[in-house]
């Protein structure tokens, strides 16, 4: 998305950024309308909207310190410009590649290989947690409402209410599938880049055979499970082993986030709503912060290590004056 016949300027840029956006910012409010409640709507917004705030200004902030190996050598203050069009700059970029990994739009203005390994940390979580941010494109909005149902299940343990979700109980079959679509797909971008670090079909197309690439095997995975099937450009993941598994990953992880979600939908339409006074609001700040917890806390005790081992380790790396 950054040739010039297709993105001449940093207006079109931002015409670009907003088209990513409006359609899946739009799932939350026409949920509301399904549901005749528009506060319930703009709770899932708001919650959303954080979430994306925090990951730009992360992103941001990643790109505009730069690389400090540059600052040494008096570059530009050290600003990230590696892969970037000079039209756009780091603000606009980083804006982008938000904005892209949040919807699974599959777009990119700049290089993602080349961007900072914290900026690479934001767009993995984007995609590994499921695109809840704005509901990207297939099954991300169902996403997000296995995290608002997950949500009211905790709340409802913890003040000791039976857990229910806009006056629908919530029982052991409902949290299985819930459970079960949530994590499985995590599972399945894990196991697979532990496999391709593991064996020599993996190994081989690494461009970078260390930190960054680690972090060029999680992100294609999470690409492959959440998003379109996209990897760093360091990766060579035009291979047979790379191919068949994150096509498999494509397959795999639309199929167990879209069937759990039939299976809690037929669920819970069957069975009578609870009176209005007994629910917990789901349209407070209260809910709302708990929410944001809760997608935090799950995407960091799944992924820490991981990325850790990947993005983490190569930035204390480059703090450190060395590169690879």
């Amino acid at each position: 998305s950054a040739h010039p016949y297709e993105n001449p300027t940093p207006i079109t840029d931002y015409v670009n950024i907003l088209a990513l956006l409006l359609i899946a910012a739009a799932f939350p409010f026409a949920f509301g309308a399904l549901i005749k409640d528009r506060s319930q709507g703009w709770a899932i917004f708001i919650a959303m909207m954080l979430l994306f705030i925090i990951g730009l200004w992360f992103v941001i902030w990643s790109e505009l310190h730069g690389n400090p190996l540059l600052t040494k050598l008096g570059i530009h203050n050290g600003v990230n410009m590696e892969g970037k069009e000079v039209r756009f700059g780091p603000l606009a970029s980083a804006f982008f590649a938000n904005s892209a990994t949040a919807t699974s739009a599959g777009a990119a203005s700049s290089s993602y290989d080349s961007l900072m390994p914290l900026t690479g940390i934001v767009l993995i979580f984007n995609m590994a947690i499921g695109e809840v941010i704005f509901g990207g494109v297939g099954s991300g909005f169902i996403g997000m409402m296995f995290y608002v149902m997950l949500t009211m299940f905790l709340i409802g343990l913890m003040i000791g209410r039976s857990p229910e979700v806009y006056g629908k109980k919530l029982e052991a079959y409902e949290m299985i599938m819930i459970v079960s679509a949530l994590f499985l797909p995590c599972a399945l971008q894990l196991i697979l880049s532990a496999i391709a670090v593991s064996i020599s079909a993996g190994t081989s197309s690494l461009g970078n055979p260390t930190f960054h690439g680690l972090s060029e095997v999680i992100y294609a995975y999470a690409s492959g499970v959440g998003n379109n099937g996209s990897a760093f450009a360091g990766l060579k993941a035009d291979t047979p082993f790379y191919n068949l598994t994150i096509a498999f990953a494509m397959l795999a992880g639309y199929l167990i986030t879209i069937i759990p979600a039939l299976a809690v939908a037929g669920s819970i339409t069957q069975k009578n709503s609870s009176p209005l006074a007994t629910r917990f609001p789901t349209n407070r700040p209260l809910f709302i912060l708990v929410l944001v917890g809760i997608i935090f806390i799950i995407g960091a005790l799944t992924f820490f290590p991981a990325l850790v081992l990947g993005p983490v380790v190569e930035h204390l790396y480059i703090l450190s004056g060395k590169t690879f």
